[in-house]
């Protein structure tokens, strides 16, 4: 800065920050947190290098760039912000796999009522009391469709296992790696 305060680095390094100082006009001296943990996991001198090497237009983004890979390494000593990766690439993974169920769920839906429809249509009229104690028609399909549901629901998820991959039961949801292994 030149001036009257010294930058964050200046400050924290405890020396005179020239007017043509790098880090004045990325690290001003109301925020000393960003360049000290900046200073921490990679070093005052090599940040000082990178941002010689770097055209001015593009060293803003370097230093917002350095301020998020510390704090990462900060919080994550061992992986750092590719962690943070990891763990959202393997949220998206899981979402996806959600998503692909309830795709299989809806369109198992969808083919029992269009099983349903046709025999709906293939009834008499209902009537409110029938012969069958008290039963109406829809009641009587709904028994007799209770037969048929084990059979269309194999072949349905035979289906949707060999398109999507995933093997789905009533308890369980579970997806097979590339290895062969399954992964809940």
């Amino acid at each position: 800065m030149g001036g009257n305060s010294p930058c964050a680095s200046c400050k924290l390094l405890r020396r005179r920050c020239a007017k043509d100082c790098i880090f004045a006009p990325y690290f001003p001296s109301d925020d000393p947190h960003k360049f000290a943990i900046v200073h921490k996991v990679f070093g005052a001198s090599n940040v000082s290098k990178m941002l010689q090497e770097l055209p001015v237009q593009q060293r803003a983004d370097a230093v917002s760039s350095l301020v998020y890979e510390a704090n990462a390494r900060v919080r994550d000593p061992v992986y750092g912000c590719v962690g943070a990766i990891s763990f959202l690439q393997n949220q998206v993974s899981e979402l996806q796999m959600q998503l692909a169920v309830a795709q299989a769920e809806i369109l198992c839906i969808q083919m029992q009522h269009q099983v349903q429809d046709p025999m709906l249509q293939q009834l008499p009229n209902p009537t409110p009391t029938t012969a069958h104690g008290g039963a109406t028609a829809s009641h009587l399909l709904d028994d007799q469709l209770h037969y048929d549901k084990p059979f269309l629901l194999h072949n349905h998820h035979q289906f949707i296992n060999s398109t999507t991959n995933v093997i789905h039961d009533q308890y369980s949801v579970k997806r097979e790696t590339i290895f062969g292994d399954m992964v809940s």
